[in-house]
């Protein structure tokens, strides 16, 4: 048996193999630290060539320690120059080291050693992000809990980068077709296993590591790894429905989109378009009825107005099965700050309740699933798809799927602050003038949930001076506000106090900056500013709009969605801050609404 066959799948080692490995997978992070930190010395112009022959180096040692005297085939593109000595015995040293550990994972190391070593820029622009092995595996093992038959089935990923789920892919497949020839093995693994890539570099290591997972398979039979991946621009690429599995961690960031493609995927878009929606709606052409599409993606997919046409997409033409979302320890994602999720989603499937887990990643390689009950899609599927994003919240779920008041019906609409200061610069003013009105802040809205009229950051400035044409910043209307952006971290996502009126009515108007949304009464409404704010600023609503919220921005568009009482249920909330309740009471108050302690 060879070295690679062997590793593919090992079994549980001993304790003391066990240690020597995590020594190793030590040695080897601290190595990655060393290399960026080597790469960080390169001009930016010479890195990406630099970032490919460090990469280069490192698996030619790793596929000749695999299996001596293998010849890899020639990279899809030949990076310029060459690395100088101390480079080079680096790059090598980590091939021979990685060598010590299982096949794929080395291999998973190996091709994100290229991605770390990028210019930050040059990776963001590529929307290119390592994926840790945990969530490739688990992603896999989704669609295969659903159904997905490894020994027949045909799996693309459409921007594969360095061949993350590929890899995944190939060892299930071949675990499936055990005990058959190698040769036959290895010609399903080229009907079958498909990688699209922009980046060549990129694309010639998945290949490259695929080359090595499968080695022996082609010693043994004489033939070459067949090409399983191909360099191209996937968005101008003629989709064929015949994959049984779209699967992977598509681009991300805004990207501008020619007028054709934006004719092409209009079905999919609203306003700017992401790579990763664009992706998704890519992964439904190209997957065949009763298939799957799996995809890891930012939680900002269930609940962004951006993506109100993308989920309307899905829940029409491939809803979703099950959705996990990961919670993970800083520093399994490298350079990557937002929220995530594993979605399956099942083309010409129908709509039904959604499996909900909770993931754990303590590290690189073990993902810990928890169970978190299920959802349904809202009748409207553009809306947010509420969902729990922690255990506790699965039981809450339940209570709200069935509440159908808004803000509307309690006379509200929901618009940002209308100023964006750095636009006006000349016209802030540090004291009162004539024409000059209060200029409200993010900082005047207290975490307690009070208005202060304050401007104590840098470059705030409490005043602001109206010229000819500027009345539209002019706010004469007392409204609720609320912070604009918060991070899941903070004790509180919903953070909103009351615009008196008395302070509109003294100053004769304010202006109101574009980090606050204003809660804004139509006509006459049917609850309070004040109780509005009070209910806000609540836990439980708190908790109800992190099951809808996907990013650090409290989006008009989510505070609209948001499940509240009947109008007539919130009299009991309006007595108490006209009593001026403690919060402790108020928040029993809301509770009690919301159906907390129910069965």
């Amino acid at each position: 048996m060879t070295r690679a066959l062997a590793r593919v799948a090992p079994a549980k080692a001993p304790e003391a193999l066990q240690t020597a490995v995590e020594a190793i997978r030590y040695e080897l992070a601290r190595a990655r630290v060393i290399a960026r930190a080597w790469a960080d010395t390169i001009t930016e112009a010479r890195r990406i060539d630099q970032a490919a022959l460090f990469g280069r180096a490192a698996m030619e040692t790793f596929a000749g320690e695999i299996e001596p005297g293998l010849q890899l085939s020639k990279p899809f593109a030949q990076p310029f120059g060459k690395l100088d000595s101390t480079a080079k015995q680096l790059a090598q040293a980590i091939g021979r080291q990685a060598a010590s550990l299982p096949v794929i994972e080395a291999a998973h190391y190996l091709t994100g050693l290229y991605t770390a070593l990028l210019p930050g820029r040059h990776r963001s622009d590529l929307g290119a992000f390592y994926t840790p092995p945990a969530l490739s595996i688990r992603l896999l093992d989704l669609a295969q809990e659903e159904g997905l038959d490894w020994s027949t089935a045909r799996v693309l990923d459409p921007a594969c980068g360095g061949g993350a789920f590929l890899l995944q892919a190939a060892a299930r497949i071949r675990a499936a077709l055990e005990g058959s020839e190698p040769a036959f093995i290895l010609s399903h693994m080229g009907s079958r296993l498909l990688g699209l890539e922009l980046d060549a570099h990129a694309a010639g290591f998945a290949q490259a590591a695929l080359e090595v997972a499968l080695a022996d398979l082609a010693i043994s039979s004489g033939r070459p790894v067949p090409r399983l991946v191909k360099v191209c621009d996937t968005l101008e690429e003629p989709p064929s429905p015949t994959f049984d599995l779209v699967v992977g961690n598509p681009p991300y960031g805004r990207v501008a989109l020619t007028a054709e493609q934006r004719r092409r995927f209009a079905r999919s878009l609203y306003g700017h378009a992401n790579l990763y929606g664009v992706f998704t709606d890519i992964a439904l052409r190209w997957a065949k009825p009763g298939g799957f599409v799996a995809y890891l993606t930012p939680t900002s997919v269930l609940g962004g107005q951006y993506y109100a046409a993308l989920r309307g997409l899905l829940a029409c033409e491939a809803p979703p099965v099950a959705i996990d979302f990961v919670h993970a320890r800083r520093g399994v994602f490298e350079d990557v700050l937002q929220e995530t999720l594993l979605a399956l989603y099942r083309p010409g499937g129908k709509a039904g309740r959604v499996q909900v887990h909770y993931l754990r990643i303590p590290n690189e390689r073990e993902a810990e699933v928890q169970r978190n009950g299920t959802i349904k899609l809202p009748e409207d599927p553009a809306a947010p798809w509420m969902a729990p994003r922690d255990p506790a919240h699965s039981a809450l779920i339940a209570r709200i799927e069935g509440m159908t008041g808004r803000l509307a019906d309690w006379g509200y609409g929901v618009s940002t602050g209308p100023l964006v200061w750095n636009r006006f610069k000349d016209q802030l003013r540090e004291r009162p003038a004539k024409g000059a009105h209060p200029l409200i802040w993010a900082e005047a809205v207290t975490a307690d949930g009070r208005f202060v009229f304050r401007a104590q950051k840098r470059n705030h400035s409490p005043y602001f001076k109206l010229e000819r044409g500027d009345g539209w910043l002019l706010v004469e209307e007392p409204c609720v506000l609320l912070q604009r952006t918060t991070a899941k971290e903070q004790a509180r996502r919903l953070i909103a106090a009351e615009l008196p009126e008395s302070f509109i009515r003294d100053h004769g108007g304010v202006v109101v900056e574009n980090h606050l949304n204003m809660i804004i009464p139509e006509g006459v409404p049917k609850v309070s500013p004040a109780a509005v704010a009070a209910v806000l600023n609540s836990d439980m609503v708190d908790q109800v709009f992190r099951c809808i919220s996907g990013s650090v921005a409290v989006s008009a568009f989510e505070l609209k969605s948001i499940p509240f009482p009947p109008a007539e249920a919130m009299k009991s909330i309006e007595r108490l801050v006209a009593k001026n309740a403690k919060r402790a009471t108020i928040e029993k108050a809301v509770r009690d609404l919301y159906g907390e302690g129910a069965p």
